[in-house]
Protein backbone atom coordinates (compact mmCIF):
# COMPACT_ATOMS: atom_id res chain seq x y z
CA UNK A 1 0.00 0.00 0.00
CA UNK A 2 1.38 3.35 -1.12
CA UNK A 3 1.01 6.32 1.39
CA UNK A 4 -1.31 8.49 -0.63
CA UNK A 5 -3.95 5.64 -0.11
CA UNK A 6 -3.78 5.83 3.61
CA UNK A 7 -6.73 7.36 5.11
CA UNK A 8 -8.80 6.31 2.50
CA UNK A 9 -12.36 4.88 3.43
CA UNK A 10 -12.52 2.03 1.45
CA UNK A 11 -15.52 0.49 3.08
CA UNK A 12 -18.14 1.33 0.68
CA UNK A 13 -21.01 -1.05 2.08
CA UNK A 14 -21.32 -1.84 5.66
CA UNK A 15 -24.30 -3.69 7.98
CA UNK A 16 -24.57 -1.26 10.45
CA UNK A 17 -27.19 -3.11 12.66
CA UNK A 18 -29.16 -6.62 12.39
CA UNK A 19 -32.68 -6.92 14.34
CA UNK A 20 -34.70 -9.95 14.88
CA UNK A 21 -36.56 -7.94 11.58
CA UNK A 22 -34.04 -7.36 9.12
CA UNK A 23 -30.47 -5.45 8.97
CA UNK A 24 -29.45 -2.27 8.04
CA UNK A 25 -27.05 -1.18 5.73
CA UNK A 26 -24.88 1.89 4.57
CA UNK A 27 -24.10 2.22 1.53
CA UNK A 28 -22.04 5.36 1.03
CA UNK A 29 -24.03 7.98 2.63
CA UNK A 30 -27.34 5.81 2.42
CA UNK A 31 -28.90 3.83 5.09
CA UNK A 32 -30.72 0.84 3.73
CA UNK A 33 -33.12 -1.81 5.74
CA UNK A 34 -33.73 -5.31 4.03
CA UNK A 35 -36.31 -7.21 5.98
CA UNK A 36 -36.45 -10.54 6.63
CA UNK A 37 -40.25 -10.53 5.04
CA UNK A 38 -38.25 -9.44 1.98
CA UNK A 39 -35.17 -10.80 2.17
CA UNK A 40 -35.48 -14.59 3.91
CA UNK A 41 -32.37 -15.41 2.90
CA UNK A 42 -30.42 -13.61 5.45
CA UNK A 43 -32.97 -14.88 8.28
CA UNK A 44 -30.95 -18.25 9.54
CA UNK A 45 -27.85 -16.68 8.17
CA UNK A 46 -25.10 -15.89 10.87
CA UNK A 47 -23.68 -12.66 11.75
CA UNK A 48 -20.60 -13.30 10.44
CA UNK A 49 -21.74 -14.33 7.12
CA UNK A 50 -23.87 -11.31 6.49
CA UNK A 51 -21.20 -9.05 8.29
CA UNK A 52 -19.46 -9.79 4.96
CA UNK A 53 -20.63 -8.11 2.67
CA UNK A 54 -19.12 -6.86 -0.59
CA UNK A 55 -19.99 -3.75 -3.22
CA UNK A 56 -18.13 -5.48 -6.71
CA UNK A 57 -20.19 -2.59 -8.39
CA UNK A 58 -22.00 0.35 -7.77
CA UNK A 59 -25.72 -1.39 -8.04
CA UNK A 60 -24.72 -4.61 -6.65
CA UNK A 61 -24.42 -6.27 -3.46
CA UNK A 62 -22.68 -10.07 -3.15
CA UNK A 63 -22.25 -11.76 0.25
CA UNK A 64 -20.38 -14.21 -1.04
CA UNK A 65 -20.21 -16.67 1.87
CA UNK A 66 -23.89 -16.94 1.91
CA UNK A 67 -23.60 -16.65 -2.16
CA UNK A 68 -26.20 -13.74 -2.42
CA UNK A 69 -26.50 -10.96 -5.46
CA UNK A 70 -28.97 -8.16 -4.66
CA UNK A 71 -29.23 -5.10 -6.91
CA UNK A 72 -29.20 -1.81 -4.94
CA UNK A 73 -32.81 -0.99 -6.82
CA UNK A 74 -34.35 -3.84 -5.31
CA UNK A 75 -33.78 -2.63 -1.98
CA UNK A 76 -34.74 0.71 -2.94
CA UNK A 77 -37.46 -0.53 -4.66
CA UNK A 78 -38.86 -3.70 -3.80
CA UNK A 79 -42.00 -3.30 -5.31
CA UNK A 80 -40.48 -3.45 -9.03
CA UNK A 81 -38.31 -6.46 -8.40
CA UNK A 82 -41.91 -9.14 -7.96
CA UNK A 83 -39.73 -12.04 -7.54
CA UNK A 84 -40.45 -13.70 -4.22
CA UNK A 85 -37.76 -16.32 -2.47
CA UNK A 86 -38.71 -19.82 -2.18
CA UNK A 87 -37.53 -20.06 1.01
CA UNK A 88 -39.94 -19.27 4.03
CA UNK A 89 -40.31 -15.78 5.52
CA UNK A 90 -42.20 -17.75 8.58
Amino acid sequence: MTSAMLGINTSLVEVTNISRYGLWLLLEDEELFLPFAEFPWFREATIQKILHVELPSPNHLYWPELDIDLSVESIRHPELFPLVSCVSAR
